[in-house]
């Protein structure tokens, strides 16, 4: 039988561009099809490891942060200091292109479309259909393996894996000017914003971005107002008169989607597959390790013709993060539901031992097993917030 690629993944942001550049560097026929046009609300960070595991070089770093702010209901504040190292921070329309243009270096071919369907010709074969403008002629191309990686919506997903059904938290940001001095915003810290107003289940950040800077609110509410959250956010954090660039929405998924493949030539990653961290709702790092796992996954199709290499994806994912998504879930069903429980949540961060814990697993994109009395102070301090014992 004769394709046209080995392999079209569908879809070029963190996760598509990885799985895409990894694929052709392993020498096999890589399609990636993207969308034109879309920056993906976003606040930029990305963690030492990322940097590390995906050679991301420093001139792309807009910014480096080396602590965070929490903002309890109350107005109190914690500062996070990062202690040594940084979390880089980028802008992702320059960031995205950069891994695609990356991905074309390696290899793959890139094209501009919109994906419409997988179709099917009389041998089986998927043929992935997409358009390139309103009003022309659809492209087809055959293709050995599909790889969705189309989004927290993603067509493919819906179209090729049963159930594949997800929760979102709807994520809206400005970008505006950085004020040059300002009496509240700093350069080299990130914002955490925990209170009801600004978003009654998540939280409002205000991140830097060197000249710009991301303010932001997400809410899985489908009635709670986000454009109007994010003026108050601005309000209250003295931004409100910075000139605003752009504006930005879009659904992101906080649960992974229980299959991610379809048994027999198409796989999702990224967003499509539900791999956002819950409570923090970060993304960017656990994209582009499932696109690389995907990767892994489909060339181990390639190879093997066996379909059950693609399932494989998901199983090494999970072994890796799913721990982690799994104590971040807890922390999010617990601590977001209410000011009085987020205004213990703020106050536990105070704490030296969660400070440090914390940016470890951050910083590693691991939990952290190598100083168990410091996990058992913090398992009793947590239980004298849950208890309503602690001061």
């Amino acid at each position: 039988m004769s394709y046209d690629f080995d392999v079209v993944v569908v879809g070029g942001g963190p996760s598509g561009a990885t799985a895409a550049t990894d694929l052709a560097r392993a020498g096999h026929h890589v399609l990636l099809l993207d969308r034109a046009g879309r920056i993906k609300p976003c606040g930029g960070a990305i963690p030492p490891r990322l940097i590390r595991d995906f050679d991301i070089p420093d001139h792309l770093l807009v910014a480096k942060a080396t602590a965070a702010r929490m903002i309890a209901p109350s107005a109190k504040q914690v500062e996070m200091p990062v202690g040594d190292g940084f979390v880089g921070m980028v802008d992702r329309d320059i960031f995205d292109e950069w891994l695609r243009a990356r991905a074309g270096l390696a290899g793959a071919e890139r094209r501009t479309g919109t994906f419409e369907r997988i179709d099917r010709d009389p041998d089986g074969t998927a043929v992935i259909v997409y358009t390139t403008a309103r009003g022309r002629e659809a492209q087809r191309v055959r293709t050995r393996v599909v790889i969705g990686c189309d989004g927290a919506r993603s067509g493919v997903a819906r179209q090729a894996i049963k159930g594949a059904r997800t929760k979102f938290v709807f994520a809206y940001h400005e970008v505006v000017k950085a004020p040059a001095v300002h009496y509240d915003f700093r350069p080299e810290r990130c914002d955490v914003v925990y209170q009801g107003d600004i978003s009654p289940d998540f939280y409002g950040w205000v991140f830097p971005h060197g000249d710009t800077a991301s303010i932001g609110v997400g809410s899985a509410n489908k009635g709670f107002g986000l454009r109007e959250s994010c003026a108050r956010l601005r309000l209250q954090s003295g931004l409100a008169g910075c000139e605003t660039l752009r504006r930005e929405g879009a659904p992101i998924p906080l649960k992974p989607l229980k299959r991610w493949d379809n048994g027999r030539d198409v796989v999702v990653a990224g967003d499509a597959a539900g791999v956002v961290a819950p409570a923090s709702g970060e993304g960017i790092y656990y994209a582009m390790a499932c696109g690389r796992i995907a990767a892994q996954s489909v060339g181990t199709f390639l190879r093997t013709r066996d379909a059950r290499a693609l399932a494989q994806a998901r199983k090494q994912f999970m072994r890796a993060h799913g721990r982690v998504f799994w104590v971040l879930g807890i922390m999010q069903h617990f601590w977001y539901r209410s000011d009085k429980r987020r205004e213990r949540f703020v106050k536990m961060c105070e704490d030296p031992d969660v400070q440090k814990l914390t940016w470890q697993a951050y910083m590693n994109k691991e939990l952290v097993r190598a100083e168990p009395m410091a996990h058992a102070r913090i398992f009793f301090k947590d239980m004298g917030h849950l208890l309503g014992l602690a001061r």
